[in-house]
């Protein structure tokens, strides 16, 4: 049986951000989308409630990495079994899904905790 004591949770307001990608790096756009998931925009933001906006970021395929990112960057999943290792390049990435390029770092810049599931899904790439 759960217990869900909703009585002293505060009522939670999200508003919408619309971004646009093009012509910005990709670490810089990131670290500003989850900003605004998190919450840590407002001066209510306390870290175990979770009072982030929606982000609604366009114009995806026209993002920026500097320098030689392009060619030398790989994105790495696993399967958890020995010699389960697989690389994506991110050139690769950016001709088949370009929104998983800065979904990807996203996720690696929230906090890995309970609440990065729903902050994630928060987060519309067009």
């Amino acid at each position: 049986m759960t217990w869900n004591n909703t009585k002293g949770t505060p009522k939670v307001t999200r508003a919408t951000h619309e971004l646009d990608a093009s012509g910005q790096a990709v670490g810089r756009l990131a670290t500003l989308v989850a900003t605004l998931l998190q919450g840590k925009h407002k001066p209510e933001f306390e870290p175990h409630i979770d009072r982030g906006d929606f982000v609604k970021v366009k114009n995806i395929d026209k993002i920026v990495f500097t320098g030689k990112k392009w060619e030398q960057k790989k994105h790495y999943r696993t399967s958890n079994r020995p010699g389960g290792l697989k690389a994506t390049p991110v050139s690769k990435l950016r001709q088949e899904k370009p929104s998983e390029i800065l979904r990807h770092a996203v996720k690696y810049m929230l906090p890995k905790n309970r609440q990065q599931i729903t902050r994630l899904k928060r987060l519309t790439i067009a």
